[in-house]
């Protein structure tokens, strides 16, 4: 199947007619450009500037600064790292509520391999990531071949993983000097402050945006999440693109959990469950960015937007409760400029439909 007749599985094919085209498409080359920083494009990252701008004022002494930049990066590596597990899936329509439990054991996994087993850190590592191909085998044997719903297979193997986490930690955190020292250094070494997670996480979302976005399989990926019973009848194999996407979903969750016990020193039971819901928001509130689909970058500056309004919270000694109704509060406000822009151009292009067929 060619390249070409995959594209237009993905996409609609354009109209014809100048009249039957979005009203962006017959615009000059000069303000197609700039519509691209519009809401409809953009509109997290205005309210992420917005964000900034509220926070600098609040607290110019500390919140404008270096180590704020610092703390919002660090802090959201494994936020983003979750999130971006979920976008390949997503993309193909596959969702996975198993993610959180999965970084879940996998943080467990490389503590106890560690303290318990005496394995050497590559060995702990290479073996963890092992288990996050298997967490991806499982769910998409589930999901793929039993053809059980997403919804239903994913959240059944995360209370299996949860099971697992509870069998190696004896609901006690993993503690050891084995925890220390080089596998510390995984999480603290830095450069200019930025920590290698940091790092990590952005080369993950260049991996995940360069497949998405310049490769015949994220091609395919969109259009068994647009289309399946298209893409099927243009022989784009769809059931091994599923498959896939869940095994990359493990793997990552799997870097994550190694990331997660480097940072915070121990195999702690239930701190993976924690992530999912705001994982999942990040990803659709990128989603509505840079495209209006499933995308690496939109995914990462959603985490980073919720990630500073936090912070900005606990810089100005906000109390707790006003963390989780600024991520709702934020989440809505992005939405509702993006959905605005969206709503105008289809009631404009609409309206160029109509004026096309009264003139025929």
């Amino acid at each position: 199947m060619s390249e070409t007749t995959e594209a237009a599985v993905a996409t609609p094919a354009a109209p014809t007619s100048p009249d039957a085209r979005p009203p962006e498409a017959a615009r000059p080359a000069w303000r197609r450009r700039l519509a691209l920083l519009g809401f409809g494009n953009v509109g997290a990252v205005y309210v992420w500037l917005a964000i900034i701008v509220v926070f600098s004022i609040w607290a110019p002494d500390t919140f404008p600064t270096w180590g704020t930049v610092q703390t919002v990066l660090n802090q959201n590596a494994i936020p983003g790292f979750i999130a971006l597990s979920l976008v390949v899936p997503l993309s193909a329509r596959v969702f996975d509520l198993s993610v959180g439990n999965a970084m879940g054991l996998c943080s467990a996994l490389v503590a106890w391999l560690l303290v318990e087993r005496h394995v050497g850190i590559a060995g702990a590592i290479a073996i963890t990531l092992l288990g996050g191909v298997a967490i991806g085998l499982v769910n998409a044997t589930i999901v793929v071949v039993l053809r059980i719903d997403s919804f239903i297979g994913t959240l059944a193997t995360g209370a299996l993983m949860a099971s697992g986490v509870t069998l190696l930690t004896d609901e006690q955190a993993i503690i050891g000097p084995q925890l220390s020292g080089s596998f510390a250094k995984i999480a603290t070494s830095n450069v200019g402050g930025i920590a290698t997670p940091v790092f990590v996480m952005f080369a993950v979302a260049i991996a995940v945006w360069v497949l998405l976005r310049y490769t015949v399989t994220g091609r395919r990926l969109y259009a068994t999440g647009f289309n399946e019973e298209g893409a099927v009848l243009a022989g784009i194999p769809t059931r091994r693109l599923r498959f896939a996407s869940l095994i990359v979903s493990g793997v990552v969750a799997g870097i994550a959990g190694v990331i997660l016990t480097s940072q915070v020193g121990s195999g702690t039971p239930d701190i993976g469950p924690a992530y999912l819901l705001d994982a999942y928001a990040a990803v659709f509130l990128g989603a509505t960015q840079l495209g209006g689909r499933f995308n690496a970058w939109g995914t990462v500056i959603a985490v980073l937007l919720v990630g500073t309004g936090k912070n900005g919270l606990a810089v100005v000694g906000a109390p707790l409760w006003a963390e989780s109704m600024f991520s709702g509060v934020v989440l809505l406000a992005a939405l509702a400029l993006t959905n605005v822009e969206r709503a105008r151009d289809v009631r404009a292009w609409r309206s160029a439909r109509r004026r096309r067929a009264t003139a025929q």
